[in-house]
């Protein structure tokens, strides 16, 4: 079903992965973008004027931020209840990869549905 999304901001993730120590990140409503053309991801913000591609340490900073977007194509089929990344359209595997370039931590499962079964696991975890 249509809903509304925001776009994947890789400048707060990458600030979440430091703080938080993470290794690897769930991506979840994969096909949520399946019908999407274009699909865009922040990679940096405007702030006063230049450009930054860290999140701003004083929280006030972020009021005068406006996010920068590049933009990947959309795969336009359908990946619901897909299970193994093979599986996956290329350009699916494309905006994969590129959160996974942006963030600097591979994404290991990918949700494809609401059910726990449409799920990919590329590297089990536990």
């Amino acid at each position: 079903r249509p809903r509304r999304c925001g776009w994947f901001d890789a400048v707060l993730m990458r600030r979440s992965v430091q703080i938080n120590s993470l290794s690897s990140l769930v991506l979840t409503k994969l096909d949520v973008l399946d019908t999407l053309p274009e699909i865009k991801i922040c990679n940096s913000y405007l702030y006063r004027g230049d450009i930054i591609h860290d999140f701003p340490v004083d929280l006030c900073d972020l009021e005068n931020c406006e996010p920068i977007y590049e933009t990947v194509s959309g795969w336009g089929t359908s990946t619901f209840g897909l299970t193994h990344y093979a599986e996956l359209p290329d350009h699916a595997k494309n905006y994969i990869a590129k959160l996974e370039t942006l963030c600097g931590v591979p994404v290991t499962i990918i949700s494809t549905g609401p059910e726990r079964d449409q799920t990919i696991i590329r590297r089990k975890i536990f």
